[in-house]
């Protein structure tokens, strides 16, 4: 697996101001390494069972866009 260290961005609220609550900060940062982990064992085990690198690049794509938000206001959607 590969040493590759994630970037790991500055967290914004909607306003764009900066999520200053470090404990917030850490949640997302360890779920961020997590998902990286994950997708990158997936990326692997993919490769190694002779499917197409790009092909399962797009369908992670595909999942992250495809994510709901269940806490947008019903004024936000649409």
């Amino acid at each position: 697996m590969s040493g590759n260290k994630l970037a790991l961005p500055v967290w914004l609220t909607p306003q764009g101001e900066k999520v200053s609550c470090v404990e917030k900060i850490k949640v997302l940062n360890e779920n961020l390494e997590e998902i990286k982990v994950m997708a990158q064992e997936a990326l692997e085990d993919a490769v190694l069972m002779g499917c197409d690198e790009a092909q399962f690049r797009q369908v992670i794509q595909t999942i992250a866009e495809s994510l709901v938000n269940p806490y947008k206001k019903e004024k936000d959607k649409g």
